[in-house]
């Protein structure tokens, strides 16, 4: 990808496998993953060269690890950034005060 942004929202995705493989190249832009509870994100396979790699690491969840997206390649000049969704947050958020 070159100049531009693109959002991969994984919170509703069938999940059928224990992992899944991204390559991504970035140039000038952005890469956006949103997660969910059980999605883990490792990104040790990226080369960056001016830009930046953020993966959001979200608190201790008592959910397993249901799915591990490895993502691999390079960033340059660019950002890649994995988080939870936010309206996954709100969901959860909602759950909770049901349940109190």
């Amino acid at each position: 990808m070159v100049g531009g942004t693109v959002k991969l929202d994984l919170t509703e995705a069938v999940i059928t496998g224990p992992a899944l493989r991204i390559e991504a190249k970035v140039r000038g832009g952005n890469l956006i993953l949103l997660t969910k509870p059980g999605i883990e994100v490792d990104t040790d396979g990226m080369a960056v060269l001016g830009g930046k790699v953020k993966v959001q690491r979200s608190a201790a969840s008592k959910r397993p690890v249901i799915l591990k997206v490895e993502v691999s390649g390079e960033v340059l000049g660019g950002n890649m950034v994995a988080r939870r969704s936010r309206r996954a947050l709100w969901r959860s958020l909602l759950r909770r005060l049901r349940r109190s």
